[in-house]
């Protein structure tokens, strides 16, 4: 069961990193199709298009360090990789949040859709803040319990697509609606598993 979890931890983020390039940068490479669905007329399309994609990327770089912060195997065999993933992953966070919250505010229905993003947002920074802040006092507990928290954050894109592919195209809710409900959940699905995660960890070391 834990080698099936490391390989899905490797496996799952690498696809979804294949499936994100092809759809945002081949496929509908102006965002066309995803402009369409907006309620809200961008004020400034050029520069939508430009955050977005620069959201889109530092995405993708969180999304391949973070399975390689996760792998115990890799940190023990070079701990100084570890270090310089773990920055990069934590600065691609950090720097993301500017892009996060200027594309949150043009969200696919409207204000509820840009409180929710704002939160996920807010989420993410934070938990990845703490896990850098408490690596530094070298509480390492602590570190990978935030950190697990911010990984499954990461996630969160991936749980709109899922979210949205059973409200919308299953369930044939309004495609506004189901985006909204999709962009609450993701953030309380994911740190829920995050949580559920971290109780397991916590209840191996004790055996």
């Amino acid at each position: 069961m834990k080698k099936f979890i490391r390989i899905a931890i490797l496996i799952i983020p690498i696809l979804w990193v294949f499936h994100t390039l092809s759809k945002n940068f081949m496929v509908d490479p102006t965002f066309e199709k995803f402009i369409s669905r907006k309620d809200l007329i961008l004020t400034n399309k050029s520069l939508w298009i430009v955050m977005i994609r620069i959201h889109i990327l530092l995405a993708i770089i969180a999304l391949l360090t973070g399975p390689l912060g996760m792998i115990k195997r890799i940190r023990i065999k070079s701990i100084k990789f570890h270090r310089w993933n773990g920055r990069l992953y934590a600065l691609s966070i950090i720097i993301n949040f500017i892009p996060g919250v200027y594309v949150s505010f043009f969200a696919t229905g409207g204000w509820p859709s840009t409180i929710g993003f704002l939160i996920l947002n807010t989420l993410w920074l934070g938990t990845t803040i703490l896990g850098f802040w408490y690596i530094k006092r070298e509480k390492v507990i602590l570190h990978s319990q935030w950190i697990i928290r911010s990984f499954f954050l990461s996630f969160a894109n991936m749980t709109i697509y899922i979210i949205v592919a059973i409200t919308h195209n299953a369930m044939n809710f309004p495609s506004g609606n189901a985006y909204t409900i999709a962009v609450w959940l993701c953030w309380i699905i994911n740190l829920f598993i995050a949580e559920i995660t971290i109780r397991q960890n916590i209840l191996i070391g004790r055996k």
